[in-house]
């Protein structure tokens, strides 16, 4: 347990940090934006491109594994929708609501919890495991997010939905990475120095744009809502994948990196794709925030008990 507590600490302090340096002006709003960007597009997909590229595919992937970890994401989905018709959630906050519940941080927080905790092993495979898992996301965020949005704008959302799924740099990098792997394609010094060097600002970037993108005055208004998502998100997705894990017979060394990943809290994606797609920003910067808070504390009670 203290191995866990001593990683996840230090990655929310970073977290909290980016917080602080919005607050205090060093990361204004303005430049948040530009360098969320230089993460999602360059830095995160460069680190997971090299970490794949290099490792042998046939070792790192596990058909097993990524069953376990896509099914409960599926039973996750179909829960909180029948939870949203339960407790009578108003159209304009249903897609996000349900998206909110299964949508998780994976390229930001979960990936990074993978490299500090489990090492550059445990991150080559969760990177293989978050490729399918990402692609699965959009596909499930991009359907409820059309289903009820208004008819005039099927259009936009069949064009939003196009660039989400098939233009995701962290699918693209993984899938790249996957190629280079199988078809044994060297990575020559220059371009794996390069790599490394984009690789070392990612992470530590990442988790101070997590946290210059909280959002705290939203949670007071939708804390019902929002408290619902960290339930099903944080508690009943992490819970059925060591179902599936168990069930399917996979052990501890194998399982963690989904494991990681499911536990992850809501994506900041999730607030882009609300305001694209006329679901509510406003629950969605709620769920954000809250859950990226409470997986401090989720994190901790979900891998303690492996490592």
């Amino acid at each position: 347990m203290l191995s866990v507590v001593n990683t996840i600490i230090p990655i929310f302090a970073i977290v909290l940090l980016g917080c602080v340096l919005r607050s205090r002006g060093f990361l204004p709003v303005n430049l948040v934006g530009p360098l969320n960007q230089l993460v999602y597009y360059l830095a995160i997909p460069a680190m997971i491109f090299q970490g794949v590229a290099k490792a042998p595919f046939e070792a790192q992937f596990d058909f097993t594994l990524i069953l376990a970890t896509l099914t409960p994401v599926l039973m996750v989905f179909l829960i909180a929708a029948g939870a949203g018709q339960l407790l009578s959630v108003r159209r304009p906050f249903m897609a996000t609501f349900i998206q909110s519940s299964f949508h998780g941080n994976i390229g930001y927080i979960g990936l990074a919890v993978c490299y500090y905790l489990l090492g550059e092993g445990g991150f080559t495979r969760a990177s293989i495991v978050a490729a399918f898992l990402m692609l699965l996301q959009n596909v499930l965020a991009v359907f409820v997010l059309q289903l009820y949005a208004p008819k005039m704008e099927s259009g936009r959302s069949v064009g939003f939905f196009l660039k989400k799924v098939v233009v995701n740099p962290v699918i693209l990098s993984a899938l790249s990475g996957i190629v280079f792997s199988l078809l044994h394609l060297p990575l020559y010094d220059p371009v794996d120095r390069a790599l490394s060097i984009l690789s070392g600002m990612a992470l530590p970037l990442a988790l101070l744009v997590i946290g210059a993108s909280l959002s705290f005055g939203l949670i007071r208004s939708n804390w019902g809502m929002a408290l619902g998502t960290g339930g099903l998100k944080l508690l009943i997705l992490p819970g059925a994948g060591l179902f599936m894990y168990h069930a399917m017979q996979i052990p501890p060394a194998q399982f963690l990196p989904g494991l990681v990943l499911l536990a992850t809290p809501t994506a900041t994606v999730t607030y882009v794709m609300a305001g694209e797609m006329h679901g509510s920003r406003d629950l969605a910067s709620a769920a954000v925030s809250m859950n990226t808070l409470l997986s401090a504390l989720t994190f901790i009670l979900w891998l303690s008990r492996f490592i």
